[in-house]
């Protein structure tokens, strides 16, 4: 457990030693679901090591919401375990990751006693509200090929790789369109030699 004390010293001293004595480590290989809708939380993750998707399905849709990233955790999750409501989204894990689980039954005294574990919650609603307004700010202004782009590249910067084993239905899911729509726009991008097409992924070239 020292190496991953030492990966949450945001939090309070005396709240690292209780979450040592009752928390559990996993480690989740990639593609695995951790958390379905309907759900009931009983854990909330803190990720040490790793990417979760989290996103939201409407009929044979999905919707990207938010990633978490190391030393982030879930708010959703914190927001249905808070409320005692089952999850509204799903978390699935983008690569191989370590995940802290932290008991819900010591949240509420830890939130109570350890002004950091409040801190962390507050930051992780003012990240995803920042995250929202961008996105309707791309939503209504942004053409498809410019939030394309940006997507990639964000999804590059967080697997830290250049090339993206992703498909055109996958991409389409995370941002709410249409394979036929990805299809299109991808050649556009391609053409313009920002993208290079493959048949298992998508090199970035800028």
């Amino acid at each position: 457990m020292k190496e991953i004390e030492k990966k949450i010293t945001f939090l309070d001293a005396g709240l690292i030693q209780e979450i040592l004595e009752v928390a559990t480590v996993k480690e989740f290989p990639k593609g695995t679901v951790i958390l379905k809708e309907e759900q009931y939380v009983k854990v909330l993750p803190i990720v040490i090591e790793g990417l979760v998707k989290v996103y939201s399905r409407f009929e044979d849709r999905e919707l990207l919401l938010y990633y978490i990233q190391p030393k982030e955790s879930c708010i959703m999750s914190f927001s249905a375990f808070n409320h005692n409501e089952p999850s509204r989204v799903f978390a699935t894990t983008e690569e191989v990751s370590k995940i802290l689980l932290l008991p819900v039954y010591k949240m509420a005294l830890w939130l109570k006693t350890y002004p950091s574990l409040n801190a962390l919650f507050y930051h992780q609603y003012n990240l995803r509200y920042s995250e929202l307004l961008e996105t309707i700010h791309q939503l209504l202004l942004k053409k498809m090929d410019k939030r394309l782009f940006e997507y990639l590249v964000e999804k590059g910067r967080l697997t830290n790789q250049d090339f993206l084993k992703i498909s055109h239905n996958q991409i389409a899911n995370e941002l709410g369109t249409v394979r036929e729509v990805i299809s299109r726009v991808m050649k556009k991008l391609e053409t313009e030699g920002k993208v290079k097409q493959a048949y298992n992924g998508i090199q970035l070239l800028t």
